[in-house]
């Protein structure tokens, strides 16, 4: 398995020797002396995730993130890392575009935990389905029966596949023209839909798709319409089929 490389970004050549003896221990890495270098060095494409430093001379960390975001220069991990700021600043730098948030002084512990914390997760949306995750939760169209008989409870369930495949069918041409934001709210309407009848692989996919269109990762949407999609016709055979809805 290729090792995984962390790219340092610090202006303070004392600061990348401190993140160079700490993480050198685990992975390998590289560095950069301010954003304009950071983003040549992001663009190369051998980093998997990157450390950046908020105040830095020519191309602050801030700055930097946007660029690297609004021109879809990597899909990776960024991890702000800032002296003027405490654990009580995370929000402000995740509501930024930041994965994470480090403070300075560094604790080895702390660093270590993150970067592992971030590089463990898949780049991309996992397609390997959880086979512990129930298409259908059987709970939840129990507790639909206890208040309707199973006809009723089952037009519901096509009602909600058929607004599913209409919604597909626009982000379908979203995707083509590459409206984004409108995607977002797309997924969202059968995240929440899904959710509430115990579409439980639904459910948990569009989790992830809305989360790669709000971060701005963008590289794999058609990928991940094509595979929800196919989600949602076998979920429309688990309905046909389902002995509670069609005694």
């Amino acid at each position: 398995m290729k090792p995984k490389k962390v790219l340092i970004v610090d202006d303070n050549s004392l600061n990348r020797k401190v993140f160079e003896h700490i993480i050198g221990q685990l992975y390998q890495y590289g560095t950069a002396s301010d954003g304009r270098e950071a983003l040549d060095k992001i663009r190369t494409g051998e980093f998997d995730i990157v450390l950046m430093d908020i105040q830095m001379p020519i191309l602050d960390g801030i700055n930097t993130l946007n660029i690297v975001k609004n021109e879809k220069i990597a899909d990776i991990p960024v991890i702000a890392v800032s002296a003027y700021a405490s654990e009580n600043d995370r929000d402000y730098f995740i509501s930024a575009g930041f994965d994470d948030f480090i403070p300075k002084p560094i604790k080895p512990r702390n660093l270590l935990e993150t970067l592992d914390k971030h590089l463990q997760k898949s780049k991309n949306i996992q397609k390997t389905e959880d086979s512990t995750t129930p298409e259908l939760d059987i709970k939840v169209v129990n507790t639909l029966l206890k208040f309707n008989n199973a006809e009723n409870i089952r037009l519901v369930y096509e009602e909600f596949i058929e607004e599913s495949i209409n919604l597909l069918s626009e982000i379908k041409t979203l995707v083509a023209k590459g409206n984004y934001s409108e995607i977002g709210e797309k997924i969202h309407i059968i995240k929440g839909n899904s959710g509430t009848l115990g579409a439980m692989k639904i459910y948990n996919f569009c989790q992830n798709f809305e989360k790669n269109i709000k971060s701005l990762n963008f590289e794999n949407t058609l990928e991940d319409y094509i595979y929800l999609e196919n989600i949602v016709q076998s979920f429309r055979l688990k309905i046909t089929s389902s002995q509670l809805l069609n005694p």
